[in-house]
């Protein structure tokens, strides 16, 4: 870089000030934050990265000397927002990860949902892991499924929810075979990520492996369910 493109030491120093505004936004949008998924505790969390960013460009650039700050993310960072300021339709995307960790359990919860609807019709396919999982997601909500996941022998991976606001609904089936192909992303009002990537303690869990099968139930223990899961048929109102 050419002397006359360096930013300049007033320059720098602003990137510095912006940043330490930023910190204070932040801890004061974590220590009012409303819930897990607090927006404004997601949008300082943004708005600290980029001032990081910019303040580490130019420290660079001024004195070829870099910070020590890492934020994950920042690299994938959505344009700025370029849809309409009063959206007339949005739509929500959703993706979630999972692993199929206890597949007996998994099994049983579909020959559970089978045995509610007593024609034997679907026995052959709750004997499958793909079968049941087929079963299990056309009896329950997505989000029941995400609530109740550990129930199902299902673990959670990385998850993401995407807003985007667009001019008008799309017109019946325009999407339904490449739903997320048409994803404008300057259009994303907002997202919420949730990965191991940004959990510190994802290296501490502790398994507690002290519960021995023969201090259970030995047909709980078979099917892969604990003595104190509700093991009452599904009410009529629970299914689709």
């Amino acid at each position: 870089m050419s002397d006359a493109a360096q930013p300049t030491a007033a320059e720098v120093r602003a990137a510095a000030e912006a940043v330490k505004t930023a910190l204070d936004r932040h801890l004061a949008a974590v220590e009012r934050r409303s819930g897990e998924d607090d927006p404004d505790v997601y949008e300082a969390f943004n708005q600290l990265a980029a001032a990081a960013e910019v303040y580490d460009e130019l420290l660079y650039d001024r004195y070829d000397e870099v910070t020590p700050f890492e934020i994950p993310g920042t690299d994938d960072a959505l344009p700025p927002y370029a849809g309409p300021e009063e959206p007339n339709a949005l739509s929500v995307l959703i993706r979630r990860d999972y692993a199929v960790v206890e597949p007996q359990r998994l099994l049983a919860q579909a020959q559970r949902v089978e045995a509610v609807d007593d024609d034997g019709t679907g026995a052959e396919a709750a004997g499958t892991v793909h079968g049941a999982l087929g079963i299990l997601f056309g009896e329950f909500e997505p989000d029941e499924i995400a609530s109740r996941h550990k129930e199902f022998g299902l673990e959670e991976a990385d998850s993401t929810l995407w807003v985007t606001a667009a001019d008008e609904p799309a017109d019946p089936g325009e999407w339904l075979e490449a739903p997320f192909d048409q994803v404008d992303a300057e259009r994303v009002v907002c997202r919420f990520d949730v990965s191991a990537v940004f959990d510190d303690d994802a290296d501490d869990v502790i398994e507690d492996d002290d519960l021995l099968e023969d201090e259970l139930d030995p047909d709980l223990v078979a099917a892969g369910l604990d003595e104190d899961e509700d093991l009452e048929p599904l009410d009529a109102d629970r299914r689709r």
